[in-house]
């Protein structure tokens, strides 16, 4: 058997982690305007031998708590702790947002539209600029989390480069429903991570100021096969199955406004016509259905009950 190369000390944000032990630092960049500091912590495990150093972050955006709940429950179980390597986690990225269950940074922008960050820039952009010089350059592997937006439910899927072969192997590791090969969304943090020589993994489940139970069992879950194929930390039980991988999709639109009933099941693989869905006026004076364009699986749900013509309500693969 090989022996294994002892770990050497973890030096970052000024602290000094032993192999085998733990710390959880603080980035500590500005104060609300009551002057009172806002932290983020920052949790860190070292393992006892030489590995690869993994970032898993979620809550970029303030209010995708799926997200945060994910890293929350990772470290709760202590599944953070690696025999080999270095992880580390900040289960919430956006404090601010997060404490006002809002998607923007105090200043009203976007967190996920400011990397790599500006250190005389607005607000968040300070902020990117601080995650990217501080915490990003030691990490060989990202793992984001994200859910969607508003009422906008997806079902679980990383989100990758379309040309990047051990990306995309990782994703099959991981083991979502759905790969979904999407380009890079310039200024994001995936963009820079990648621009940086990172490998990262984006998973988007659920939607914003939501919990559900199996999005997060299958993002906890993800992670640990990661680490598992990275040789990070064993995973005794693993189950593998073949996620869908997603080369082009379409949105289906409202043909009108008004009060939407979904009939589509997430994750489920419908023929052209079939129905999808009804938009009727408030009144039961009309109905009209929705139904599939085109054959596909139906991988994102708009939740919401009232709609306008144009809306996305459906995201169907092609």
């Amino acid at each position: 058997m090989k022996a294994q190369e002892k770990a050497k000390d973890f030096q970052i944000l000024g602290h000094t982690i032993k192999p085998g032990k733990s710390l959880q630092a603080n980035l500590d960049i500005a104060k609300l305007h009551t002057r009172t500091k806002i932290e983020v912590p920052i949790i860190i495990e070292h393992g006892k031998f030489k590995g690869p150093v993994i970032l898993i972050t979620g809550g970029i955006h303030g209010d995708e708590i799926n997200g945060i709940e994910i890293v929350r429950q990772f470290i709760r179980y202590k599944f953070n702790k690696p025999s080999h390597g270095t992880i580390i986690c900040i289960p919430v990225v956006n404090i601010f947002g997060f404490l006002n269950l809002e998607r923007q940074f105090p200043d009203g922008r976007d967190l996920n539209r400011m990397f790599p960050g500006n250190l005389r820039g607005s607000l968040a952009s300070q902020f990117a600029f601080h995650l990217m010089q501080t915490i990003v350059p030691f990490a060989d592997y990202c793992i984001d989390f994200h859910t969607g937006g508003a009422e906008r439910f997806n079902a679980p899927q990383i989100r990758i480069n379309a040309d990047d072969k051990e990306t995309l192997e990782l994703a099959k590791i991981f083991n979502a429903p759905f790969i979904f090969k999407s380009k890079n969304r310039e200024k994001s943090f995936r963009d820079s991570a990648i621009k940086m020589g990172k490998k990262v993994l984006l998973f988007e489940g659920g939607k914003s100021l939501n919990i559900d139970e199996d999005i997060t069992q299958q993002g906890v879950t993800g992670i640990l096969n990661v680490l598992d194929h990275l040789n990070v930390r064993e995973l005794k039980d693993s189950v593998q199955t073949s996620s869908v991988i997603i080369e082009t999709s379409k949105w289906v639109r409202a043909s009108c406004s008004g009060m939407f009933r979904t009939q589509a099941i997430l994750g489920k693989y419908y023929k052209k016509g079939d129905e999808l869905g009804s938009i009727s006026d408030p009144f039961g004076k009309f109905e009209r259905k929705v139904k599939a364009p085109n054959d596909g699986y139906v991988f994102c749900v708009n939740q919401t009950p009232i709609v306008n013509k144009g809306d996305a309500i459906l995201h169907i693969t092609l």
